[in-house]
């Protein structure tokens, strides 16, 4: 299959209703803060959200409000399903909106009274969300945990410090145990490494020669 939908996507600082028009997305919510956008106070980042968080509009933070309570920074970990729908009107014209259709933490559909106009109220639905969550990965022994540092070690210095920059500080503090060996094994892979490229390149000038 060849995805077309990411050639569409609007440029913009934010996740707008264009960005969705080739389906609902679902989204892990990662940080609530507030924006800069007077009209839109609150922005929701999620995973892969590529730096465009999600700004709802007024109805559907009433919306997470009802749901979710009041807190922003309880909504850390939660999970909402977004789409576009083509009947939000702007000045009077159907520019199209996002809107949420499914939340986690409900035991069942909720419909809500939200305003369409200044004179008129429709009931909007909101239903239950199930994340299948997936199983913890097996934890490692400290022998195993070291025994892996090794192993990426042997991939040279630069791997080595990559992988150690995905670990908290207690982590760390167990790698330390073998710093020096840690070292030894990923600045041999370097040198190899280097000598590896020195040879090849050598070859290939001779062959140009």
């Amino acid at each position: 299959m060849t995805d077309l939908s990411q050639t569409i996507a609007p440029k913009s600082t934010q996740l707008n209703a264009d960005d969705l028009i080739g389906g609902p997305r679902t989204i892990l919510i990662t940080k609530v803060a507030r924006s800069t956008e007077p009209d839109q106070p609150i922005a929701i980042n999620f995973e892969g959200d590529g730096g465009k968080p999600y700004l709802p509009c007024k109805s559907m933070r009433r919306v997470l409000v009802t749901v979710w309570g009041n807190d922003g920074n309880a909504y850390v970990g939660r999970s909402m399903t977004l789409y576009r729908d083509d009947k939000v009107l702007f000045g009077g014209i159907a520019v199209g909106g996002i809107r949420i259709s499914h939340m986690t933490g409900l035991e069942r559909e909720m419909t809500l009274a939200l305003t369409v106009t200044k004179a008129r109220r429709a009931p909007y639905v909101v239903k239950p969300l199930r994340v299948e969550q997936a199983p913890p990965p097996p934890k490692k022994t400290r022998a195993e945990f070291l025994n892996e540092a090794r192993a990426v070690a042997r991939e040279g210095s630069f791997a080595l410090a990559e992988w150690k920059a995905t670990f908290n500080e207690r982590m760390r503090t167990v790698l330390d145990e073998i710093g020096d060996e840690l070292a030894t094994i990923s600045e041999n892979a370097d040198a190899e490494a280097d000598s590896a490229g020195s040879n090849g390149g050598a070859g290939l000038k001779e062959e140009v020669v």
